[in-house]
């Protein structure tokens, strides 16, 4: 069959795809070549999809449902491989493939969840809650001689790119500012360094057979626990934008989820607040504004 990516994909990637990127381009190719030498038959591709990847429902040669992803180098996704094997299948999908033979660049066979059952389809209340149980079962101790990123490292590329944008951007300036401080403080004695997923969000947390709920699609990342919490505090935030508790809502969250994980509830505003700002400040360099002003007037709230 004819693979095509869904425009989701297509607008996400364009936006940051580095100068001569073509693997938009080769993506019908590689996806042809990973079914046929795996022998699956491809049900159909995941839409709207995510933005860093192509998700396909496929079945295996004996029947087994199963999920091909593949991704392009710059979404690191030997990094994703190397923490689901780690973590082998509790609290995150099960990853298919583990030998080096069976690997191919940027492609991953999964267990198959149920991609239109999301922790976020619960109310709110009740998805903060089983969000929050999937994550702590997702922080254990990275293997030894580990090679994924630090959060000093991701964080240190993004507050790069901050400084940069402040300078054009005198709305965002004191925000940034205020971030990079929260940042410079936390980095200064972090409490622990763990495996997170590095993305986590209700969207990314799937119902399971195996398992009542399961994480997808991380970017893996060793810090301490309150990095990865952080941006599970502002799921939903056009909805916390749109109403006049928001900002009593967004203490009560930090508050709650602190407390429930055993976080310093001021370590976790502080990550909070720099994720907002990272995330605002960066939309709003791609142009989607829309995005940067609702992240922005959350991270004014902290």
């Amino acid at each position: 069959m004819a693979f095509e990516a869904p425009q989701r994909l297509v607008r996400a990637l364009g936006e940051t795809a580095p100068a001569g990127d073509d693997w938009l381009a080769r993506l019908p190719a590689v996806a042809e070549r990973a079914v046929a030498r795996r022998e699956l038959t491809v049900e159909r591709v995941q839409v709207p999809g995510g933005r860093s990847s192509l998700v396909m429902l496929v079945r295996r040669a004996d029947g087994t449902p199963a999920v091909l992803k593949l991704a392009p180098p710059r979404a690191r996704p030997e990094s994703e491989r190397a923490a689901l094997a780690h973590w082998g299948g509790l609290g995150a999908v099960q990853l298919l493939e583990t030998g080096a033979d069976e690997a191919e660049d940027g492609v991953l066979l999964l267990e198959r969840l149920h991609p239109d059952v999301s922790v976020r389809s619960l109310p709110e209340a009740k998805a903060l809650l089983e969000a929050a149980g999937t994550l702590r079962r997702l922080w254990v101790e990275p293997p030894a001689g580990h090679v994924f990123e630090t959060v000093a490292e991701r964080t240190g590329r993004q507050a790069a790119a901050m400084r940069a944008s402040a300078g054009t951007d005198p709305e965002a300036a004191p925000l940034v500012e205020a971030a990079l401080a929260a940042r410079e403080e936390l980095l200064a004695a972090p409490p622990e360094q763990l495996l997170l997923h590095g993305t986590f969000r209700q969207s990314k947390v799937l119902g399971g057979d195996r398992m009542h709920w399961l994480a997808v699609g991380p970017d893996p990342v060793v810090g301490e626990s309150a990095f990865d919490l952080a941006r599970l505090v502002r799921d939903r935030v056009e909805d916390l934008i749109a109403t006049a508790s928001g900002p009593a809502t967004t203490r009560r969250r930090i508050k709650r989820l602190a407390e429930s994980l055993e976080v310093d509830q001021e370590r976790l505003r502080g990550w909070t607040l720099f994720r907002a700002v990272e995330s605002g400040v960066r939309a709003r360099r791609v142009g989607r504004e829309k995005d940067a002003e609702l992240l922005l007037e959350f991270a004014a709230w902290l």
